[in-house]
């Protein structure tokens, strides 16, 4: 028994936290500008030299560009939101009870709110005594899941009692996510009216410096389309699945072949019909539905392509909510009752 002076003890509970990219709080330059700065100031993003770097982003990009990616945003922009915090958060909702009472599940994002430090101290004051950070890219890579975990583990280095930390790991290769991407890529392709003459795989292109540095992305991206091309070997027949890579940025070369460049040369091969997905998202955002859907049909169409269909991603579909729910159990294994 506690004696009656003593300040509440919450029982104890695990907490799962999902954690993804982030997103500017409206689609208007002001919103976009802090997103932005928050966002590229990150040293696991920009590997330049703060010296070097910040003159640039604060002098040229800021002023620039803020203006530019409020646009793409007000073309995906929805009345729940930002696309990517929506669907977020819909997946946190559809996990929220499929662990029993014991186990709390939220969501937070890298750049902009609900940010990660404010969520992980919420987890705390709960009673999450043990906590599974779950940053939520497949495939990993130091600019997106290690600066993700950066940012919990910062905000633990400054708590006095610390709850039980694990994270986790890039499933760019599990059976599970294959399986879900599988059965999503042919239901949505069953649904399309004409046969695409190919299937391109868009993830988010990386400098390819960040290769050369030992980072496991670029193999990640690779791997998972081999292992997604044969688990649809019957149904492409002899089509090809392409792999290519978006969002270039900047004068630095990045990973090839880029995803603007393999649309465009498409239809001068003979192909006019084309399906594409973004199997490096677990969650559709401006990177899938305006990059793609929207900038990557316009790509498409103008070099002479008839036929354009963008898959949207996993999402909090009943398969990608299945597969979450079975990566995320595996990793509580032990802690669960």
């Amino acid at each position: 028994m506690l004696p009656p002076d003593h300040p509440p003890v919450p029982r104890p509970k695990i907490g799962v936290l999902l954690m993804n990219l982030g997103t500017p709080d409206a689609p208007e330059p002001r919103a976009v500008k802090r997103y932005l700065r928050e966002f590229l100031s990150d040293r696991r993003v920009i590997e330049i030299p703060a010296l070097l770097w910040q003159p640039i982003l604060r002098g040229i990009i800021l002023n620039t560009r803020p203006k530019k990616s409020a646009h793409a945003y007000s073309l995906v922009w929805s009345d729940g939101g930002s696309p990517l915090a929506a669907i977020t958060r819909a997946q946190a909702v559809a996990l929220k009870d499929m662990f029993g009472a014991e186990v709390m599940v939220d969501w937070a994002m890298r750049y902009g709110r609900p940010a990660i430090a404010d969520r992980v101290q919420a987890m705390k004051d709960a009673g999450c005594e043990r906590i599974l950070l779950a940053p939520l890219y497949p495939q990993y890579c130091a600019a997106t899941t290690a600066t993700a975990n950066d940012r919990a583990f910062a905000h633990l280095a400054t708590m006095r009692w610390q709850p039980a930390i694990r994270t986790l790991p890039p499933y760019h290769d599990d059976p599970l996510y294959i399986d879900a991407l599988k059965t999503q890529v042919e239901a949505q392709l069953a649904t399309l009216d004409f046969e695409p003459e190919a299937i391109v795989a868009s993830f988010h292109g990386m400098p390819q410096r960040t290769l050369e540095l030992g980072d496991p992305y670029h193999c990640h991206c690779r791997k998972t389309a081999r292992l997604l091309a044969e688990a649809l070997k019957d149904m492409l027949g002899a089509r090809e699945l392409l792999v290519a890579f978006q969002s270039r940025f900047g004068r630095a070369k990045w990973l090839e072949p880029a995803t603007d460049t393999t649309l465009e040369a498409l239809p001068g091969r003979g192909i006019r019909k084309v399906a594409i997905l973004a199997p490096g998202f677990s969650a559709d955002c401006i990177e899938t539905l305006e990059e793609l859907a929207i900038r990557g049909r316009e790509s498409f169409e103008s070099a002479g392509g008839t036929h354009f269909a963008y898959l949207p991603c996993l999402n909090d579909s009943e398969v990608g909510v299945a597969m979450l729910r079975g990566l995320i159990d595996r990793e509580l294994q032990g802690w669960l009752p």
